[in-house]
């Protein structure tokens, strides 16, 4: 789970390194920070002692693959991605998200 957040976030940056300035500054910079977001929040859950904390910061994660998924669809529907770009980052998103929602599922409610 952690790697595939990674390897999402690695492949938005070296696509959005490459765009000129307005992209980059309006959708470019959004999309890694919620690209990045994602992992960060899973390193956060692993580092926490509570199931009460991992659950929020899984949640939190999912939110920001959500967001990475809007900021992919704003950036092809501007032209800024191709399409080979939206399907191998969306092989991701599509391993990724179901694992997020199996890990949160999997917490269990007791030990906070």
């Amino acid at each position: 789970m952690y790697q595939l957040s990674e390897r999402l976030a690695d492949n938005i940056w070296e696509i959005v390194k490459r765009w000129e300035s307005l992209p980059i500054d309006t959708v470019g910079k959004q999309m890694i920070r919620s690209a990045d977001s994602v992992g960060a929040n899973i390193a956060l859950c692993i580092g926490r002692g509570t199931n009460k904390e991992n659950k929020r910061f899984i949640r939190i994660a999912r939110g920001s693959l959500y967001e990475t998924q809007h900021w992919l669809r704003r950036s092809y529907h501007r032209k800024l991605l191709t399409t080979e770009q939206i399907e191998s980052l969306k092989s991701i998103i599509d391993n990724l998200a179901p694992q997020l929602n199996s890990y949160l599922k999997s917490i269990p409610d007791s030990n906070d």
